[in-house]
């Protein structure tokens, strides 16, 4: 019984996910600032950190944490570049 309420708590939390993952991209695509584009894309990282994890549940193994991990490394450093470069035109200054 239980196993059967986590896998459709799963798949409707996937489905979620997806949805949102959706709305970020057309806001990505249509979004009239770069800085509407920047944050689709910090929502779009963190929405695809969910879709991972409760794969990593789902499928009941630690890789995908350690993917989430990662993702979420290089989505926090990108984010900071692409705040920088908006900012100030510029990333690395001379």
């Amino acid at each position: 019984m239980m196993d059967t309420v986590l896998i459709w708590a799963g798949t409707f939390a996937l489905f979620c996910f997806a949805l949102a993952f959706t709305c970020a991209t057309i806001r990505l695509l249509l979004g009239p600032t770069p800085q509407d584009r920047v944050l689709a894309v910090d929502t779009m990282y963190i929405n695809g950190i969910c879709i991972v994890l409760v794969l990593g549940v789902n499928f009941a193994t630690s890789v995908y944490f350690d993917i989430a991990l990662v993702m979420a490394l290089f989505g926090f450093i990108s984010s900071s570049v692409m705040a920088k470069f908006l900012f100030k035109g510029e990333v690395i200054q001379p």
